[in-house]
């Protein structure tokens, strides 16, 4: 029996999820919106980086954590694609319905946190969007 960690399947929605949003690819190039590790060589871009899950005993709440870059000398373009983030993973279940995955069902979708930090030497801008999903497994 093949076993599944929610991350994963999330990750892949949050990602789908980012390539449907017209006003977000406005801002980004799709094939900048990434699952990679270190510094960005793509600007501007997306990387889906770091997940958590915390298990109960029938679902589970998983966590994922998105770093948005600019090079801008101020936060204007990076908090502007951050709201479009926000906006295009909110899912409420009783509203639009579940996502079934892969692997797992996501029944609530919600960005969590945002922080905004500036680059000392003012080249770059530098967004962080929590999200927090609640996966039952299929």
């Amino acid at each position: 029996m093949a076993v599944f960690e929610p991350s994963f399947d999330l990750q892949k929605a949050i990602r789908s999820r980012l390539l449907g949003s017209a006003e977000l690819m406005a801002l980004i190039p799709p094939d900048n919106i990434l699952d990679v590790t270190g510094r960005p060589e793509r600007m501007p871009c997306v990387n889906i980086g770091e997940g958590q899950t915390t298990f109960r005993r029938f679902d589970s709440t998983t966590y994922a954590t998105l770093h948005i870059w600019f090079e801008e000398p101020g936060l204007v373009q990076c908090k502007q694609a951050v709201s479009a983030i926000c906006e295009t993973l909110r899912v409420d279940a009783q509203i639009s319905g579940v996502l079934v995955l892969d692997n797992f069902t996501c029944h609530d979708l919600m960005p969590t946190q945002t922080r905004f930090m500036r680059d000392p030497h003012g080249s770059f801008s530098h967004g962080i969007v929590t999200v927090a999903g609640i996966m039952k497994a299929n």
